[in-house]
């Protein structure tokens, strides 16, 4: 390496970017917005066809 070339940055010395920080992301459309993780939609997906089958819409035959 010659003493023209630039320091190499540290790992320590590298800037963590947050979601809104990063190059390109406008934080008006992500701050109002509500998001619901895959955890979460198959929660509340698992948890409504629970309730079909307890109030008899989805006979007991078809669920396995």
């Amino acid at each position: 390496m010659s003493e023209t070339d630039p320091p190499a940055e540290t790992p320590a010395e590298t800037a963590v970017r947050t979601p809104a920080e990063s190059p390109g992301a406008n934080p008006v459309e992500t701050e109002g917005r509500a998001a619901v993780n895959e955890d979460w939609a198959a929660t509340i997906v698992g948890l409504v066809l629970l309730a079909l089958v307890l109030f008899g819409v989805i006979p007991v035959g078809l669920v396995p």
